[in-house]
Order: structure tokens, then C-alpha cells, then sequence
């Protein structure tokens, strides 16, 4: 579900979030109109009002995990889980954490790939939200999600901070509800 149709309609946090939002066209390859989230990160106000927006969905969710997936949910997700007294759990791409892991593979537009989660980061019946920057065809969320309940936790939702308005009719993944700020932001942001 988006944030503007969800008691946040109006909310100008959300249209500063937007703006905040840089389009690099064709990057990385031809014809992706990439959505470059560190100009948000720049704006110290925007920066915490997402996440504040975060905070306050989440607070009082009996949440225990915050697992962000690789790379930019890393950005959002230990402060969040350290708002609402979680602890953060990193979901990174193969080989690059150290110890024993457990992994899961997708299928992207372009190619497969994988998340890996440290063993024993997470406990059966824990409450977890997955945080990531951008949802686009879900693959990577759905990964984290088979991830999280084959150690046994409850994945309670998904937060993005964009959502492509295509997902808008579907905000399911497997069964789990997701929370999206803002819909990409469009070329007259990207300079």
C-alpha cells in the first residue's frame, strides 16, 4: 500500500521525499531510469522524515528484526530498528559475510543473484520487517521473505521507499503487505 493512501494523503513529507529522489537515466545500462536515493540521503530533514514516516508505522508492531537488504536497505534500516528497539539484520549479496550463511536465489529482469543472512540472526518466531529503497518486480523482496521464514521468523511487512506504479493494484508479496513512500520520481528531478 502507498503512504499517501494510507492516512498520509497530503503529508508534504512525501512530495519532499519525491523531490529529493535524483533520476539518472540509463544507468545502469540503457534505457533504466535508475532512482538515485542519495540525494535524499543529502537532505538531512528528508532523510529523517522518511524514516521518522517509518518509525512511526512500525513502532508499535512487536518488531524484533529489521533486515535490510543489500545495499541501500542498509541505509534506512538500522535506524529504524534502533527507533523501535530491534535489532538490524543484514541481507547482502554472496561472499560477503564472513562465517556460516544461509542463501536464497532470484531470478532479476537482467540475470539471478542471491542474499545471504548470517545463521543464527534471526530466531524462529521472531517479527520481521524487510526494508529495502525500491520495489520494483518484487524478486528481491520475495527472496528475503523465503530467507527470513526458513529460519522460522514472521516477515510482519515490507517497507520501500519507492514503489513502481505498477505495484500499486498488487501490494503483496507472497501473502506479505508492502509499504511504499512514493511512487519514482519523474526526469524534472534528475538535475
Amino acid at each position: 500500500m502507498f503512504a499517501a493512501e494510507n492516512g498520509l494523503k497530503g503529508d508534504p513529507r512525501l512530495q519532499a521525499i519525491s523531490e529529493a529522489i535524483r533520476v539518472v537515466p540509463h544507468f545502469p545500462k540503457p534505457g533504466i531510469m535508475f532512482q538515485d536515493i542519495t540525494t535524499l540521503l543529502l537532505d538531512h530533514k528528508t532523510f529523517k522524515d522518511t524514516v521518522d514516516i517509518f518509525v512511526d508505522r512500525y513502532r508499535n508492531m512487536d518488531i524484533s528484526v529489521v533486515a535490510g537488504v543489500e545495499a541501500r536497505g542498509f541505509m534506512f534500516g538500522p535506524s529504524i530498528a534502533l527507533a523501535i528497539g530491534a535489532k538490524f539484520v543484514p541481507l547482502r549479496k554472496p561472499r560477503k559475510l564472513p562465517g556460516e550463511v544461509i542463501s536464497e536465489a532470484y531470478v532479476l529482469e537482467y540475470g539471478n543473484d542471491c542474499l545471504e543472512m548470517h545463521v543464527g540472526a534471526v530466531q524462529p518466531g521472531e517479527r520481521a520487517l524487510i526494508i529495502d529503497d525500491l520495489v520494483a518486480t518484487g524478486g528481491t523482496l520475495l527472496a528475503a521473505i523465503r530467507l527470513l521464514e526458513r529460519v522460522g521468523a514472521e516477515v510482519v511487512e515490507c517497507a520501500c521507499v519507492i514503489g513502481l506504479p505498477e505495484v500499486k493494484g498488487n501490494c503483496r508479496l507472497n501473502g506479505k503487505p508492502v509499504y511504499i513512500l512514493v511512487e519514482p520520481s519523474q526526469m524534472d528531478n534528475c538535475c
